[in-house]
C-alpha cells in the first residue's frame, strides 16, 4: 500500500445508499489521496435525493446519466468509460470502485492489467466476480458497524470466533506457512499481504478486530510474537502456526 497513492473514486449512486458516505471516504484516506470523486446516475429521478444533500460537503462531483434506454444500465456504461478516460490521462495510479454490481467485474480486472491498485467497496450482496476482481474489496456494512461501536463506545469481544470458519482458518494457517522462514515464523505485514492476494474480501473487521494482530491472537492455532526493532521504538510482529 503506497500512502501518497491517488485514488480515482468512481461511485455507482444508483446502486449505494447515501448513509455510508462519512465511512467511504475515511475508509479511502486510508489508501491514498481521493484525487478524483465522482457519483453516476440520473440525477432526475427522486432516489438520488439523499445523495445530493452530502455531495458538496464530501466534494463530489455528480455526474448525469440518463437512462436512455430501459432494461440496460446507462450509470454502469458511463462509470465505464469515464474509467477508461482517466486511465489514460495518467493523473492517478489507483482507483476505488463503489458499487455492488458485477457488471465491473471486467473493469477492475482491466485496470489492474494496466498496473492500477484497485480497490472495492460494496454491500455484503456483491457477487464474488466483481470482489476477485479487486486487489482490495471492503464491505460497507463493515464501516458503519465500526462507526456505531465508536459512537457508543464499545470494543470487540476478545472471543469473537462466531463467524470464523474452518475455511478461514486454513487461509490464515496457509498463508502463514507460505510466509514463513525455515522456524517457522512469518511476518505479518507480509501474511497480510498474501491473505488478500489470495481473498480480497478478507478483513479482521469482519470478525470483530480492528487489526489483523488481535486476530491472531486471538485463535489458538497460532503463535504471535513482538521483537524489537534496533534503534527503533517499534516492535516487528510475527506469527508462527502451532
Amino acid at each position: 500500500m503506497m500512502k501518497d497513492t491517488k485514488i480515482a473514486v468512481l461511485i455507482d449512486g444508483d446502486n449505494i445508499p447515501s448513509k455510508y458516505i462519512s465511512e467511504m471516504m475515511e475508509e479511502i484516506a486510508k489508501y491514498g489521496t481521493p484525487t478524483l470523486k465522482r457519483i453516476y446516475g440520473d440525477w432526475t429521478k427522486p432516489h438520488l435525493s439523499k445523495w445530493k444533500s452530502v455531495l458538496l460537503e464530501n466534494a463530489i462531483t455528480p455526474i448525469q446519466q440518463y437512462s436512455y434506454t430501459t432494461g440496460k444500465n446507462a450509470t454502469d456504461s458511463a462509470m465505464i468509460i469515464d474509467a477508461m478516460d482517466i486511465l489514460y490521462s495518467e493523473k492517478v495510479n489507483g482507483f476505488c470502485l463503489i458499487s455492488s454490481d458485477s457488471d465491473f467485474t471486467k473493469l477492475a480486472t482491466r485496470l489492474r492489467e494496466a498496473g492500477m491498485l484497485v480497490y472495492g467497496m460494496g454491500e455484503k450482496k456483491t457477487p464474488d466476480p466483481f470482489i476477485v476482481a479487486c486487489d482490495k474489496f471492503i464491505y460497507l456494512e463493515i464501516l458503519k458497524k465500526d462507526t456505531i461501536k465508536q459512537l457508543n463506545g464499545t470494543k470487540p469481544k476478545k472471543k469473537n470466533l462466531y463467524n470464523i470458519t474452518p475455511k478461514i482458518i486454513r487461509l490464515l494457517q496457509n498463508s502463514v506457512d507460505d510466509a514463513a522462514d525455515d522456524d517457522g515464523w512469518a511476518f505479518l505485514g507480509d501474511v497480510g499481504s498474501l491473505i488478500l492476494k489470495k481473498q480480497p474480501n478478507f478483513d479482521s473487521r469482519n470478525f470483530g478486530y480492528e487489526k489483523l494482530m488481535p486476530l491472531f491472537k486471538s485463535l489458538d492455532q497460532f503463535e504471535v510474537e513482538q521483537r524489537d526493532q534496533n534503534n527503533t521504538r517499534f516492535k516487528l510482529i510475527y506469527v508462527r502456526n502451532k
